[in-house]
């Protein structure tokens, strides 16, 4: 349902935000909710939050979403404060609502609804500009991880099944196929068969954990670098966002899918993968960052498999964007005809690059202390 501004301000009201309500205009650029910022006039100063209405068709479970969230902010916001350090911009905050306390809207008319402080003086970047900003955002997924480790409370909810389970990713791809439901399949024969000859290759993450080598963790699970906020002044990271997928996960999932962002020299979409090769000097910044965000918990497989896993992400994900084209564009919200097979193709001439450049990226971890 279109939400016109008027709307907006009514729904930013039934939360605890202060002030005179202003404006609520769209912001970001992201594929799955819907994102607005809230400005209030506070006794004359401009103060701004973010308001979100979650896209329940993909995260079917919001309640047990939002319980996710408020236990993984509260853990953090809490280890901050014990260690005496600065925590109203290292974690998201979110906004209660005026009538209850409870920290989402579910209306059946209106949606599901939550709202968070704005953090200022940051921003995310959706193309990684240079290597400093790749080992910011890194080291700042990677610490993350690593104040989460301790966690004990209840246990999180799976907010998407499977959801890095490349097997099955595979597995869907393959149903599409056979469904076919728009004969879209006989336009992509080429990427068909480029995803099904790196079966072995989906299994490499599931298979290894299988065998108890590479352990379960608290993981973000999405961490396309656009997903943590950066200092304007300092270029620091200062704050992992968007966190809708956080759950029992792999640290190598994890990394997987910033290289998968990071070394790609292209926009995501980009139809001309002719100038297609992962770049290198991104990739051992990736590196660098997430074993210092992570403080040498990283197991030495871990470490041995950050190439493969970078290899494996792209592989996956340009997988769901060809399983996605196939049956409709039904998941990633898409601009253009064809987009989400652009993707694709996209993704897959990453993956080419990655596994031809895979023993010189094994020489920058090796050098990396």
């Amino acid at each position: 349902m279109p939400v016109d501004a008027s709307l907006l301000l009514d729904i930013a009201r039934r939360f605890q935000v202060l002030g005179d309500l202003l404006s609520a205009v769209p912001y970001g650029t992201g594929h799955i909710n819907d994102t607005y910022v809230v400005t209030c006039d506070q006794a004359g100063e401009p103060v701004r939050y973010l308001l979100q209405r979650l896209n329940t068709k993909i995260f079917k479970t919001p309640r047990g979403l939002m319980k996710n969230i408020e236990e993984v902010t509260g853990h953090i916001r809490g280890k901050l404060k014990r260690q005496g350090e600065p925590f109203t911009r290292r974690v998201l905050t979110l906004v209660p609502l005026a009538d209850s306390g409870v920290c989402f809207l579910d209306d059946p008319e209106l949606g599901f609804w939550r709202c968070y402080l704005f953090i200022e003086g940051a921003r995310t970047y959706d193309v990684i500009e240079r290597v400093e900003q790749a080992f910011e955002a890194a080291k700042a997924f990677g610490a993350f991880q690593s104040l989460l480790a301790d966690y004990e409370g209840p246990s999180l909810h799976e907010t998407i099944p499977d959801f890095h389970h490349t097997p099955k990713r595979l597995a869907a791809l393959k149903a599409a196929v056979a469904e076919d439901p728009l004969g879209r399949a006989r336009d992509c024969e080429a990427d068909i068969l480029f995803a099904l000859e790196r079966a072995p290759l989906a299994g490499r993450l599931v298979g290894l954990q299988a065998e108890g080598a590479i352990p379960e963790r608290i993981t973000h699970n999405d961490t396309k670098l656009n997903n943590v906020m950066l200092d304007d002044a300092t270029g620091a990271g200062v704050c992992v966002i968007d966190l809708d997928t956080v759950m029992p996960g792999l640290s190598l999932c994890d990394f997987g899918d910033m290289v998968r962002t990071a070394c790609n020299p292209l926009a995501e979409d980009d139809p001309d993968t002719s100038r297609m090769v992962a770049r290198g000097d991104m990739f051992e910044a990736l590196a660098s960052g997430y074993l210092q965000g992570t403080g040498g918990a990283l197991l030495p497989v871990e470490r041995e498999h950050l190439v493969v896993a970078g290899q494996l992400l792209t592989y996956e994900c340009g997988t769901r964007f060809l399983t996605d084209y196939l049956l409709g564009d039904t998941y990633f919200r898409t601009h253009r005809p064809a987009q989400n097979l652009d993707r694709a193709r996209n993704q897959f001439a990453l993956v080419r690059s990655l596994e031809s450049q895979e023993e010189a990226f094994m020489g920058r971890i090796r050098n990396l202390v």
